[in-house]
């Protein structure tokens, strides 16, 4: 175990390499260079940092551990952090894919680099914050302050419409994130305290836990999305800038997948049982609505949006099962649709970067042109579509097979999901990567560059790595795991 205070080190590094970069005077090329290269290591710095906090995180303990705890605004609410074997992988998860952001941002962003860049890093803090406290009010500020950087990110770098998008994006999510905001003051002044760890043990009624599930519901059902709320997704992803669509997707949908594991199963089990198959309901839809309306898209980046939605219904499945299976593939799941989905945003980014557009009836026979690419983006689409030996199988067969154990016929449904999103992945791929090239502004196209050679190899590497021999992930997660179903049990007996 690290002694001293390394979740408060996480948060710092950003914060602290944005005050050595607002220093940087951002009016030439070089400046702006430096700026990009200042951030990237930052970036770095935080993920090797966390890189230290996963290597000294003790297996065995299905506790929280890395505890730093503080009084804040009264001995009630503090500041509080800690990491399980779920929140971990997430906060490795987010700073990995940081650099990866800012390394794909080096010839895209044309205009105001430096605020850009320190939109990226605050955003860092507040996801990895969210995922490491321990005090509900500290979560709930780490959880909405994400939205202003990413309300930035598309409103000022994104598409044509990126000020309806983003203000959608923004209204969406604050509009549900208001009713958890009144369920957490009532659990104060009910419980009287918002600290995570003593409500995890808090004997709520079922009235109480009716409702408090409801207003945790509304926040997180809209930003994982579920359905009938998904409809910013699509919006958000085509207009945001390619690094935008990869922390949107990568990390950002995953704050609500861990908001219903640590909070809403695990403060209210009644209640998640009572709902359970509303949840099951609209997870369903949603893989199958969503699957077939990805089925007639013409741009890229919706259909791998609309991809997405589908595959946080499986978290969703996963998670409400209850079982030691389910939830451990809804965090497998949620980690590998954080790599796969990210990647494949990237690869919409290296065709859009040359062509300009992202429509995929301007593109076809890239192979001819581009085989390191159709290689990386070959993998991506098998991951994305769940094909065994990738990390897009593990969390879906676990998943399945802990639907089947509990509904029957919401497992047939679901396995339709998969044979669906094998039927657009393909087809998308078929379209962009396979025929003749015929085109003549795809003739002279470039492959892969050394900067996007550097950026794919490791997302390639993980995507098998996890698919191969997922028992190292399965490892570090399956106390935490094990000690929320043991809650839920508990409670429920």
């Amino acid at each position: 175990m690290i002694d001293f205070p390394i979740l408060s080190v996480l948060l710092a590094i950003p914060i602290l390499g944005i005050l050595f970069m607002s220093l940087i005077r951002a009016n030439n090329a070089n400046a702006e260079r430096n700026l990009k290269q200042t951030a990237l290591w930052i970036s770095f710095l935080n993920f090797i940092a966390s890189l230290a906090l996963l290597f000294s995180f003790d297996l065995n303990n299905p506790e929280f551990q890395f505890v730093e705890h503080y009084f804040w605004l009264d001995s009630s609410i503090s500041y509080h952090l800690g990491v399980d074997g779920i929140s971990i992988l997430l906060i490795v998860l987010t700073t990995f894919l940081l650099p990866i952001c800012i390394l794909a941002s080096y010839d895209s962003i044309q205009f105001a680099v430096k605020e850009y860049l320190i939109s990226f890093l605050v955003l860092e803090t507040f996801m990895i914050g969210v995922f490491c406290s321990l005090d509900l009010v500290l979560f709930y500020l780490f959880f909405e302050g994400g939205l202003i950087p990413m309300f930035l990110i598309i409103g000022i770098w994104g598409g044509e419409r990126r000020v309806y998008s983003t203000f959608k994006f923004f209204l969406y999510t604050l509009a549900g994130s208001v009713f958890m905001l009144l369920a957490i003051i009532y659990i104060y002044w009910e419980a009287g305290t918002t600290n995570v760890v003593d409500l995890l043990s808090y004997n709520f009624t079922y009235s109480e836990q009716f409702y408090l599930w409801l207003a945790f519901f509304a926040s997180f059902m809209v930003k994982i999305p579920m359905w009938p709320f998904h409809t910013w997704l699509p919006d958000a992803h085509v207009e945001a800038p390619t690094a935008g669509s990869v922390i949107l997707a990568g990390v950002l949908l995953k704050m609500a997948g861990y908001g219903f594991i640590r909070f809403s199963i695990g403060m209210f089990p009644d209640a998640s049982v009572f709902f359970a198959p509303m949840v099951f309901t609209l997870s369903i839809i949603a893989i199958i609505a969503t699957s077939l309306i990805a089925l007639v898209q013409k741009d890229m980046k919706k259909l791998i949006a609309y991809s997405s939605v589908a595959h946080m219904g499986f978290v969703t499945l996963g998670i409400f099962t209850f079982t030691l299976q389910g939830i451990e593939g809804a965090v497998i799941q949620m980690i590998s649709h954080g790599i796969v989905s990210a990647a494949l945003f990237l690869c919409v980014g290296v065709v859009y970067d040359r062509l300009h557009t992202r429509e995929i009836e301007r593109y076809g026979g890239l192979v001819n042109k581009m085989p390191f690419y159709s290689f990386a983006f070959m993998i991506f689409i098998l991951a994305s579509l769940g094909l065994p030996g990738t990390s897009g199988f593990v969390g879906e067969f676990l998943v399945l097979l802990s639907i089947f154990s509990v509904n029957t016929y919401f497992a047939v449904f679901a396995t339709t999901g998969v044979v669906l999103a094998a039927t657009y992945s393909l087809w998308l791929y078929r379209k962009v990567i396979f025929g003749a090239l015929v085109k003549d502004d795809l003739m002279d196209i470039l492959d892969l560059t050394k900067k996007e050679i550097i950026i794919f190899v490791p997302l390639i590497f993980l995507t098998i790595f996890i698919g191969i021999y997922p028992k190292p992930v399965i490892d570090i997660i399956e106390p935490a795991t094990s000690n929320i179903v043991e809650n839920i049990q508990g409670k429920l007996s």
